[in-house]
């Protein structure tokens, strides 16, 4: 039973996770490899707001959103300019910038008793470990159940609303820039405000999912914020398909948790899982750009 429940709450994660890329990726026609970036940012921020600060879920969960708005600004200013090829290489030298300041930022502050509680801030390699179940009002969400009744209802809710946002006049906006930008301006549309909130947006659903995967695993490293994360990502919205609202990201996500599990009870090395798992959605990404370039239920074709 525990086994489902951790399942059911990763999906819940991953969920966000792929909602917040089908903005960037479907919408937008931005292909971002710094998603799992963003993502370990949302987890550490929410790891030390809990562990320093003595924060509950609600203020953490805003506080890492709110981090991942302001680092927004270094996918934003990509989206100004490049698209395709270059701002693939932009988001993964964000990608890059962000994994080797988690892996690199041992120590903050100083020797004073002020700063010493944040002394070693990321603990670099080695990770934060001992960080607490979600708290809301002095109720901890200590059991299995109570946690994927928690993430159920915040994954519903970030669903309901980027479903209303991404069928709203924003979110044909963003399709109009996506499919022709030169067009939507000369409309007079403000293709600069649109793409800065549709990457503000993105990257601070990704944190949020960063903030649920700290609170769920209780330990966090940069592990979660390296390059084949951003992959698998990647993978898990483009393998579910781009351009709707939800579909896409539902498969996607299912996808994504299913093959892992699926070459855990092959019953297969855990080192030899691991790669299988890569090459695994590696092959599953060449067969659906042969056969189904739109994903399994997407409605835009990636080009």
């Amino acid at each position: 039973m525990n086994y489902l429940m951790h399942l059911i709450a990763l999906f819940d994660i991953y969920v966000i996770v792929a909602l917040s890329l089908n903005i960037l990726v479907g919408y937008c026609g931005l292909l971002s490899l710094a998603h799992a970036g963003y993502f370990a940012v949302g987890a550490y921020t929410y790891a030390l707001a809990v562990i320093t600060l003595g924060w509950g879920f609600i203020e953490s969960a805003l506080l890492g959103m709110a981090v991942g708005v302001g680092l927004s600004v270094l996918l934003s200013l990509a989206s100004w300019r490049f698209r395709g090829e270059f701002f693939v290489l932009i988001a993964l030298s964000v990608q890059s910038v962000l994994y080797s300041t988690i892996y690199n930022w041992h120590r903050v502050g100083g020797p004073d008793a002020e700063f010493g509680t944040w002394a070693n801030f990321t603990n670099g390699p080695f990770g934060i470990p001992g960080i607490s179940k979600p708290e809301i009002a002095g109720f901890v969400f200590g059991t299995p159940e109570t946690t994927v009744l928690l993430f159920t209802i915040v994954a519903a809710v970030v669903l309901v609303l980027s479903r209303q946002l991404l069928t709203s006049p924003w979110g044909l906006l963003l399709k109009a820039l996506r499919d022709d930008e030169l067009a939507a301006r000369g409309l007079g549309k403000n293709a600069r405000l649109a793409k800065a909130q549709a990457v503000a947006i993105a990257c601070a659903l990704a944190c949020l999912a960063g903030v649920m995967y700290s609170s769920l695993i209780n330990f966090v490293d940069p592990s979660i914020a390296d390059l084949p994360e951003a992959i698998l990502m990647i993978s898990m919205v483009i393998v579910g398909g781009v351009g709707n609202s939800f579909r896409g990201p539902f498969v996607g996500a299912l996808v994504l948790i299913a093959i892992p599990e699926m070459l855990r009870f092959a019953e297969l090395p855990g080192t030899l899982a691991g790669q299988l798992r890569l090459a695994v959605y590696g092959l599953a990404l060449v067969l659906l750009m042969h056969f189904r370039p739109k994903g399994l239920a997407g409605e835009y074709r990636m080009e």
